[in-house]
């Protein structure tokens, strides 16, 4: 048995299809037309090996801090062999000298 159906697609999203290229998105059905739709996300495309660029801000004793142009990135590792309380202390000295260092950048900046 076949079935055949009937989906409204734009023409960009035809032509990217027939380049071979894979086309995401959602496909619905409209109360308004009674038709089936399908759209395309609509996502930026990033070039190969695409990086944001971020600086360093501190080497921290468990990580690092970064900044991008819009956030302040913080990221901290820690063994598995060690016992949780070590750990919590740890995150406690990481979390002290984040602020710190967050603190200094102010006082540099604004003196």
């Amino acid at each position: 048995m076949e079935v055949i159906i009937k989906i409204k697609i734009d023409d960009t999203v035809i032509a990217r299809m027939r380049k071979g290229e894979f086309v995401q998105g959602s496909l619905h059905y409209d109360q308004w037309t009674g038709e089936k739709q399908f759209n395309a996300y609509v996502r930026k495309s990033r070039m190969p090996g695409y990086v944001p660029e971020s600086k360093t801000i501190a080497e921290l004793d468990n990580g690092w801090m970064k900044e991008t142009k819009t956030l302040i990135i913080r990221r901290e590792a820690f063994q598995k062999r060690l016992l949780p309380a070590r750990i919590l202390a740890q995150m406690d000295r990481g979390n002290q000298q984040a602020k710190d260092v967050i603190i200094d950048r102010e006082l540099i900046e604004f003196c």
